[in-house]
């Protein structure tokens, strides 16, 4: 009785997935039948950046990293440290790069491709902490609408931070022969 050889996967070029693996060990990829899609070599590198759906695992671990990260810095922080006043507008400024980092950490630590669920994650934590921002400033220096836009800002940042961790985890791109 002959072995099945491992699988190679397309996407990140690993060889050693077990036979009859659903997806790759090293990145998450689905693999897919040999012989079943033939891509050229630029297709795949193309093919290699795409998510191939959404993860509700990954989407409540990203909704729980986002909101850890925020609850920590722009509210613990402040209660810790009393120098420090996030309040209002300030507040706001501050969860841009933290959303960012979150974004980042769970690209980072996702297998496969993960672009999406730290944009929503983001998105749901942005809006009680936009609410609670805007609600507790005592000077009011900026506009309702402007915390508003300063969220839609984060949230795409969270997306830039985990297409920024999804390039850490897989490395510089592969060459292309040419």
């Amino acid at each position: 009785m002959a072995a099945d050889k491992n699988v190679v996967c397309a996407s990140c070029g690993f060889a050693k997935n077990p036979p009859g693996s659903a997806r790759c060990v090293s990145c998450g990829a689905k693999i897919e039948a040999l012989g079943k899609v033939a891509r050229t070599k630029e297709e795949e590198l193309e093919w290699r950046y795409q998510q191939e759906g959404l993860n509700v695992t990954w989407l409540g671990i990203s909704i729980g990293v986002q909101g850890v990260l925020t609850a920590a810095i722009v509210f613990g922080l402040p209660m810790v440290i009393t120098a420090l006043d996030f309040e209002g507008g300030n507040g706001m400024a501050v969860c841009i790069p933290v959303w960012f980092f979150g974004g980042m950490l769970v690209g980072m630590i996702s297998p496969g491709r993960t672009f999406v669920e730290p944009r929503i994650a983001a998105a749901v934590i942005a809006i009680p902490t936009t609410y609670l921002l805007q609600r507790s400033e005592t000077v009011h220096t900026m506009p309702g609408f402007l915390y508003w836009i300063m969220a839609a800002i984060g949230v795409l940042f969270s997306t830039i931070g985990a297409y920024v961790g999804e390039r850490i985890q897989m490395g510089p791109p592969p060459k292309t022969a040419e």
